[in-house]
């Protein structure tokens, strides 16, 4: 890559390629998971291990390593704090298959679906708690500053979805608040976690921060968009869960502005009633109004904004590695 600060014309990511440069600190992170992962009581280590070997790309640890390393830091408390990521990541994620009812993630049983709801709720509050004692041991405030209003936000996104659900009014305002809390802001707090680890001033801080806000937003936003485009095996859950579960998202409230009345009626309905069965319908209408396009440019924008963020980070290795996850964040299937 040339010494400019914003990428050229984006070519196929290589998302193997970052991981292979992120492995030994991966590697690190996912014996950490796994040596606070254990319990004397078996139902958890069960939950846990199912959740956390699952599959899933790590995206939010491997941000915290990321950050450090672009930033310079050669200490080893990315590593703690990378789990704690992870911890948090996986409790919302075990709590919001409940609330959604969901029994397929990566591909594989969710855990409410093999061992019940309560379960899943209960190893999700551990997970959360165990996060705080491991941040507490990092003996740093303003880390805990940071996890604590993280983890507060996460939960108002949670319960502003829930008022979504089923509401075909939702504005797209509305839509972006919660992408913000629920998603964006777990992404934003591993960026600038690793910021605090390596010393930056304020002004780097909050670029960091900002980078981490819209590449989070921009893998929500493609998430959504996803659901009515991808392959289901390859994308790990079923197409239309978004629908079957009365979600307006990005796609839906595009389509719903820029449709015929008739038209933006059968979506409001198919919202109000979570009905799958008007899947294909409704991928007629979306692709007809042009909100799949609509959808992949914000995304597009968003993942812009997170590189603009990082013009006055040196250039490294570490550095165009976090430009190309933002350019991967849109160029993914899955």
């Amino acid at each position: 890559m040339s010494s400019s600060n914003t990428p050229h014309t984006p070519e196929k990511v290589d998302f193997k390629a970052i991981q292979q440069l992120m492995s030994p600190a991966m590697t690190a992170v996912d014996q950490e998971i796994l040596q606070q992962l254990n319990s004397d009581v078996v139902l958890i280590n069960q939950i846990g291990f199912h959740i956390v070997n699952s599959g899933g790309k790590r995206l939010r640890p491997m941000l915290v390593a990321l950050t450090a390393r672009a930033l310079g830091y050669q200490g080893a408390q990315h590593t703690t704090l990378a789990a704690v990521i992870e911890f948090i990541h996986t409790a919302t994620l075990l709590h919001d298959d409940v609330v959604d009812e969901s029994d397929m993630r990566r591909g594989d049983d969710t855990a409410n679906a093999i061992w019940g709801n309560a379960a899943s709720v209960l190893v999700g509050d551990f997970l959360y708690s165990r996060a705080f004692e491991m941040m507490v041991g990092v003996n740093n405030m303003r880390v805990m500053d940071i996890l604590s209003h993280t983890t507060n936000a996460i939960a108002e996104g949670e319960v502003l979805q829930l008022l979504n659900i089923n509401n075909p009014d939702t504005s797209e305002a509305q839509y972006l608040e919660v992408i913000r809390r629920k998603t964006a802001k777990l992404f934003e707090a591993a960026t600038q976690l690793g910021a605090v680890l390596a010393g930056e001033d304020e002004k780097t801080e909050a670029a960091l921060a900002t980078y981490g806000l819209h590449l989070g937003n921009a893998f929500q936003i493609m998430d959504d968009m996803l659901d009515y485009m991808a392959d289901a095996e390859q994308l790990g859950k079923n197409l239309g869960d978004d629908l079957a579960e009365g979600k307006p998202t990005l796609p839906l409230i595009h389509a719903m502005c820029h449709g015929t009345d008739e038209q933006t009626n059968f979506i409001k309905d198919a919202i109000k009633n979570g009905n799958r069965e008007a899947y294909t319908e409704i991928l007629a209408i979306i692709k007809s109004t042009g909100s799949l396009d609509y959808t992949a440019e914000f995304a597009k924008k968003e993942a812009l904004l997170a590189i603009t963020a990082l013009s006055n980070i040196a250039d490294n290795e570490h550095k165009k590695a976090m430009q190309e996850l933002a350019l991967f964040s849109i160029q993914r299937s899955y």
